[in-house]
């Protein structure tokens, strides 16, 4: 039977893993939520920037076929815009970012499932008290390298985590949920829906 000093230990011990569990949990969906994000932003420029296009091109035809002297000043500024907001966004490499935070986000994953699964051998007694330690160590250690080498994130993707994880519940599923994506022997109830 285990003493008051060891179960106080673990109490403590498991206070610390669902605290760590939580930050990362906030942590992985918001690296998400930056892809995301930063990803729509990434269409939203090639899609100004295929559209710049186009009216360029369109306003040099309608010069050459159609003689319309408007048409080639408003190519003209269309295209100057066109080559300063390509200019601009030289600088920014929207597609390299999005792929760390999406990598990031996997990480973080990873880090997170393993904490949950710490968390569940602490709570089923299957491991000693030295043994979660050395597991939360090594788990806090990958999770220290992993934010090192994370892209910063910015507060919009945070609040739409926060969104996601408290009203959305993303991260939660039913019982029923979750056995329509277990086979019938492992489902809690077992009418073979």
């Amino acid at each position: 039977m285990a003493s008051d000093s060891q179960i106080n230990q673990l109490e403590i011990i498991e206070a610390q893993l669902r605290e760590s569990y939580g930050k990362v949990v906030y942590s992985h969906k918001t690296q998400e939520k930056c892809a995301d994000i930063l990803n729509i932003r990434n269409n939203r420029i090639k899609n100004l920037q295929i559209i710049l296009s186009a009216l360029v091109t369109t306003g040099l035809l309608v010069r050459i076929f159609k003689g319309q002297e408007w048409a080639l000043i408003a190519s003209t500024i269309l295209s100057a815009t066109q080559f300063a907001f390509t200019s601009f966004l030289r600088e920014y490499n929207l597609g390299e970012t999005i792929q760390k935070h999406s990598t990031a986000a996997l990480e973080l994953l990873d880090i997170r499932e393993q904490f949950l699964s710490l968390i569940t051998d602490l709570k089923s007694g299957s491991l000693s008290y030295n043994q979660i330690v050395t597991k939360r160590d090594d788990l806090q250690e990958r999770l220290s390298k992993s934010y090192k080498g994370s892209p910063r994130t910015f507060s919009k993707a945070y609040k739409a985590a926060q969104k996601a994880l408290q009203m959305n519940q993303e991260l939660y599923f039913t019982d029923d949920e979750i056995d329509l994506l277990l086979p019938i022997a492992l489902r809690k109830n077992n009418s073979g829906r």
